[in-house]
């Protein structure tokens, strides 16, 4: 024991065992920790299944976000006036992708509520404590807020907005206690001496091996323009001047990221709030598709589904002729298996594809239920091992039989009846 607490708590997370390409900061899940800890104790208590706690998890890190965007929007109706306030309140509700990603628990996301911190104090003029959230946010969660950064910067030293010498004292400061903290937290959770951050500015930047995870060739300008070059938003830096000088800086970032051969939306999601600025400005129509976007992204965790519905085939199962269980899910999630007793513990094999659509720890049950993310196995390998059941992205596996199949999100097709669209899954 040591100060009143298991010192093998820490063993009990699986990040040594699967660290990912790159080190991340634990500094934002301890802050997301500590706000959903009692509902997770009172969920424990009543005994409720472990996905209600990701829920949990999830909806603290919506409530700090939009907590954030809130103190924005409050600095937005000072600024422009309870109308635009009004536009982008529709704006922001409205679309998808801004309030889907930000119950997300990525570096992204928890970068993303320091960012709103920072146009927040943007707006309200207090420059130098946005300087200083960005500087937090690119130093502790995601580097990359740099190329935010350094266009703001500048110009806010064109307008004479601050003063170089007095903003180099303000950011050096928080420069050396934001690399303390995450040193010093980091270097715990990780059991070594790590800036995470850090290490992820030398794979990407210097070492330039991003583009091993995904490359996507097109221009700087194509993808700025395709992912925020609406006439709204345009038009919006055109009627008013004092959009201007917000969008300038936070395009400039998105066309400096487009550079990069690896590219994602969530790389880019923070610059959203200053272009929903610019388009609720311009009082824009708002245009979208919410519901059919919710339904696909609803239908987009095939795996997630095959491991729920493996449960409940567990729960009411009997002992019948073996028959080993495989979910695979290249274009769909395809289970195989055997359904054993109740008494004898189920092993659940589950492979990298599956675990990155839709199956996490929270989705995992407790006894008889056993499971393992071994990777590198061979599929003449599997018939070998001890797995009960097999969730995994191959049609076949020899000594294994489909027992159910899960169609996962395709594309959406128009029909002459209600509704008027229909979910097509993949095949």
């Amino acid at each position: 024991m040591y100060g009143g607490l298991n010192v093998y708590v820490l063993y009990q997370y699986d990040h040594l065992e699967f660290p990912g390409v790159v080190p991340r900061t634990f500094i934002g899940a301890l802050l997301v920790s500590v706000l959903a800890s009692p509902i997770i104790l009172v969920m424990s208590f009543l005994h409720l299944p472990k996905t209600h706690g990701l829920i949990a998890v999830r909806l603290a890190l919506g409530c700090i976000t939009l907590s954030t965007l809130r103190f924005f929007r409050a600095q937005v109706r000072y600024k422009f006036g309870s109308q635009v306030e009004a536009f982008f309140v529709i704006l922001t509700a409205f679309q998808f992708h801004l309030l889907f990603y930000c119950t997300r628990p990525l570096p992204n996301i928890l970068a993303l509520g320091i960012v709103n911190l920072a146009y927040g104090f943007w707006l309200k003029g207090d420059f130098y404590a946005a300087l200083n959230c960005l500087i937090f946010s690119a130093v502790v969660f995601r580097c990359d807020m740099v190329l935010l950064l350094c266009p703001l910067g500048l110009v806010l030293l064109l307008t004479k907005s601050i003063s170089l010498w007095k903003a180099l004292k303000c950011c050096i400061g928080m420069v050396l206690l934001s690399v303390g903290l995450t040193v010093l937290v980091d270097s715990i959770m990780w059991k070594k001496l790590v800036w995470p951050e850090f290490e992820v500015l030398w794979f990407n930047s210097v070492l330039n091996r991003s583009s091993e995870w995904g490359v996507f060739y097109v221009s700087a300008e194509k993808f700025a323009l395709r992912h925020l070059g609406s006439d709204q938003r345009k038009l919006g830096a055109l009627l008013d001047r004092r959009v201007l000088p917000f969008v300038i800086p936070v395009f400039t970032f998105v066309l400096l990221y487009s550079k990069l051969p690896h590219k994602e939306l969530r790389f880019i999601i923070s610059s959203v709030p200053i272009f929903n600025l610019s388009a609720a400005v311009a009082a824009s129509r708002i245009l979208g598709c919410t519901a059919v976007t919710f339904m696909a992204s609803y239908e987009n965790y095939p795996s997630g589904y095959a491991l729920k519905y493996l449960h409940q085939i567990g729960e009411f199962s009997f002992p019948l002729p073996k028959l080993n269980e495989y979910c695979c899910h290249t274009s769909k999630d395809i289970a195989r298996g055997h359904l054993a007793s109740n008494t004898e513990e189920q092993w659940v094999h589950i492979d990298p594809y599956s675990a990155m659509n839709g199956i996490s720890r929270f989705c995992e049950n407790d006894f008889p239920w056993r499971y393992s993310k071994e990777e590198s196995i061979p599929l003449k390998e599997y018939q070998n091992r001890n797995f009960t059941y097999l969730i995994n992205e191959h049609l076949l596996v020899e000594g294994y039989k489909c027992l159910f199949s899960m169609d996962g999100f395709s594309r959406v097709r128009p029909q002459l009846r209600f509704p008027p669209f229909l979910l097509v899954g993949t095949q």
